[in-house]
């Protein structure tokens, strides 16, 4: 039984994740989180999340992005990468999860997410069923709440670390 808190995956970028391969492998939507995710917190959409999201969308892929922001924040930002999205989405309650699922007309079996916390994206993610892809975050200036998440995530990550190294031996 997977552990809710580790990530399927991790990567050290969401634009180094070979999205072509899980193409092939029958994956059809992804979700995404945004800050820290795909640009630094706060930023506007760039060239390289613009770039990405065209080529998921030419592949064939479903994009959704998932945010606990609020909509001014996320709709510009989804109108750049021409997404679809959901604001406030009070993750890591499965409601939103679901409801992605619902708006890209995909499963849990052929949805990936793509996140940089554990305790909202990952967790969320792994309880709806949905392959988890952990990305470290792009900017490491956060807000004080998101410093200590990351502190115990960084315990969550050393038995994850752990746990893949008693798996290979």
């Amino acid at each position: 039984m997977r552990h809710l808190l580790y990530p399927s995956e991790t990567s050290e970028s969401t634009y180094s994740i070979p999205f072509d391969r899980f193409y092939d492998e029958g994956f059809r939507g992804v979700i995404f989180d945004i800050d820290n995710t795909l640009v630094p917190h706060g930023a506007p959409a760039d060239e390289r999340a613009i770039e990405l999201f065209e080529k998921l969308h030419e592949l064939g892929y479903k994009t959704i992005l998932l945010s606990n922001n609020k909509e001014p924040r996320v709709s510009p930002f989804a109108q750049a990468v021409e997404s679809e999205y959901i604001y406030k989405a009070g993750k890591p309650l499965l409601k939103g999860y679901l409801k992605a699922m619902d708006m890209m007309g995909t499963t849990p079996e052929n949805t990936l997410f793509v996140g940089d916390q554990i305790f909202t994206d990952v967790w969320g993610a792994n309880r709806a069923g949905i392959h988890t892809i952990l990305v470290d975050q792009i900017d490491k200036k956060e807000e004080i709440q998101i410093i200590l998440k990351r502190r115990l995530e960084a315990i969550v990550l050393l038995f994850y670390r752990i746990h893949l190294k008693r798996n290979a031996d």
